[in-house]
C-alpha cells in the first residue's frame, strides 16, 4: 500500500491541513495498472490451480496453458 496524502497530512494538528491532489484524468494510468495487475493475478491463480474435489464431489481443475492461449487469442489479448 502507498500513501496518497501529502506528507504529514495525518499528523495531529489544530486547524486545517492543505491537500494537493491529482485531477481524475491523471489517475487513469494508476487505475489501468491496477486493473492489469489484478487481471494477471487472477489468470496466474487459475493456471497454477491444482485439481480439487469439494462438497458433493464437485471437481475443479486449473486452466491449462494451451487453453489459456486459445482464449486470449480469441479476444485479441497477447499471450505472455
Amino acid at each position: 500500500m502507498f500513501p496518497t496524502a501529502n506528507p504529514g497530512a495525518a499528523e495531529e494538528e489544530k486547524g486545517h491541513v492543505n491537500l494537493s491532489m491529482l485531477p481524475n484524468e491523471r489517475m487513469n494510468p494508476l487505475f489501468e495498472t491496477t486493473i492489469q495487475a489484478t487481471e494477471e493475478a487472477i489468470v496466474n491463480a487459475m493456471v497454477a490451480a491444482q485439481i480439487r474435489v469439494g462438497a458433493d464431489n464437485h471437481k475443479v481443475v486449473g486452466l491449462p496453458h494451451d487453453h489459456r492461449r486459445v482464449v486470449l487469442k480469441k479476444y485479441n489479448r497477447p499471450a505472455r
